[in-house]
């Protein structure tokens, strides 16, 4: 079955333009637009997703985050409370001129999330990264490079710990 494409305008819910999975479940206070999410995905309150996102099947976006354009995330990825996604490694409001920059000043960074990886609490990730299949970052870290599939990381910038056994 494919994705629709829907827009749903209620009270503290804006979803425009949107390819939407079968069975996706959203809360109040978000702002979804242009971006494609997953079948069985949850979105929490709070969450803004942008155009050109995509979300994959059966993933948890909790509360107060905040996913830009050019971020993929695979299916069953978990990510915690507050992440945010950067995707300018140097943002500016203006040209060197002092005329206001538009979308054809700058370079959107593509980030991708590896499947069933998990997002602690208030990471940010730098734009232009991945982070593997299965890995685990700790809360409050900075992802700055890439982390490989099924590590754990933690720390600003991040670091792996340690890579998870075959049974964890």
């Amino acid at each position: 079955m494919s994705k629709r494409r829907v827009s749903i305008t209620e009270e503290n819910v804006r979803i425009m333009n949107v390819r939407l999975g079968r069975d996706v479940r959203w809360y109040g206070f978000i702002n979804l637009y242009g971006c494609d999410i997953g079948d069985e995905t949850r979105i929490g309150t709070f969450v803004e997703i942008q155009k050109n996102a995509v979300i994959g099947k059966r993933c948890k976006i909790s509360s107060h985050t905040f996913i830009c354009e050019g971020v993929e995330i695979e299916d069953e990825v978990f990510v915690g409370h507050n992440v945010t996604f950067i995707n300018d490694r140097y943002p500016r409001a203006c040209n060197p001129d002092g005329t206001p920059q538009t979308e054809a000043d700058w370079t959107v960074e593509k980030t991708r999330i590896g499947r069933r990886a998990s997002l602690g609490s208030s990471v940010t990730i730098l734009g232009g990264v991945t982070v593997g299949e299965g890995t685990i970052v700790g809360a409050g870290s900075v992802v700055t490079r890439d982390i490989p599939a099924r590590a754990v990381a933690a720390g600003n910038p991040a670091r792996v710990i340690r890579l998870l056994e075959k049974d964890e």
